[in-house]
């Protein structure tokens, strides 16, 4: 289910509420582009600032248009474990392949406490988990060791790590062998050192606005072409970080209603780029190649 350029989508915005059709353009385009999955409702999807009844229509939406053609992974995360547990039900009953799920944040749990959250929500559903490490956002870290134990439990097939340390991916490797269990990338710009090491895919948010650029990437790592591999990154790794000159998924969204495929709406406390961010993003582009 795991491998290549796995976008985490943005969720368009018109007049305050989803856009329905962009969304549905911009699935279209990341399958078109070679995208290996997609993932709604992540934090790139502005999650935390989406209603419940929001949440579950993109994830509906999502497993709709795309029809089985490649996986969806839906965003399920939450600092509650009974509303995560919601959300993970909800994607296995409209559909979703696997779930995505983050650190409770803000909370700032414990070792103990986060096992016991992703055991809780392993036990309650029976839906592929893939766990979601950013401790940058939510102020607490799911180490190896932690992370060993829940993969030896039936559901959780999968961690996003979006720590950066490319030690983890041998660490978490050892301590997991003998068992079916992947390691993703969170971090684009360390995605490919990250498949170096054992990961097999990324859920990107450069995806969004080059997704051919990103899947050829990991096509070239997959066949064994990594000088070609690294030719794609280099041309990428300016948009990696341009993805992050202001609040994601601003610049994200500022590149995708450049292009026409939606508008560059935000949902507050988030603020889209300012004319200085705009600059760096529109060199970023020029030089991985985008055109808008």
């Amino acid at each position: 289910m795991f491998h290549g350029s796995i976008p985490a989508l943005v969720t368009p915005f018109k007049n305050g509420a989803i856009d329905r059709k962009a969304f549905a353009n911009l699935i279209e385009m990341q399958i078109e582009g070679g995208s290996s999955g997609l993932v709604p409702c992540g934090t790139t999807g502005e999650s935390a600032t989406l209603s419940h009844d929001e949440h579950r229509e993109i994830v509906e939406l999502c497993v709709q248009v795309t029809a089985g053609r490649v996986p969806v992974i839906a965003g399920a995360g939450s600092n509650s474990t009974r509303e995560a547990i919601e959300l993970v039900t909800h994607a296995k009953t409209v559909g979703a392949d696997a779930a995505l799920v983050i650190c409770p944040y803000y909370n700032k749990p414990d070792q103990t406490g986060l096992e016991g959250h992703f055991k809780a929500i392993n036990d309650a559903v029976s839906l592929p988990i893939v766990l979601y490490n950013v401790p940058s956002r939510t102020a607490c870290d799911l180490l190896p060791e932690t992370v060993a134990r829940l993969a030896a439990l039936p559901n959780i097939v999968a961690i996003k790590d979006a720590t950066k340390d490319l030690g983890r991916v041998s660490l978490q490797t050892a301590l997991t062998e003998g068992q079916q269990f992947a390691q993703l990338s969170g971090d684009d710009p360390s995605a490919l050192g990250h498949l170096a090491m054992g990961g097999v895919a990324c859920i990107s948010v450069t995806a969004n606005v080059a997704p051919e650029y990103c899947a050829a990437m990991h096509a070239a790592f997959e066949d064994g072409d990594l000088e070609t591999a690294r030719a794609i990154e280099a041309r990428l790794i300016a948009l990696h970080d341009a993805m992050f000159v202001s609040p994601s998924p601003g610049p994200a969204k500022y590149i995708l209603a450049k292009m026409g495929l939606c508008e560059p709406d935000v949902r507050s406390p988030i603020a889209g780029p300012d004319d200085t961010a705009k600059a760096k993003i529109d060199a970023a582009c020029a030089i991985a190649g985008i055109e808008y």
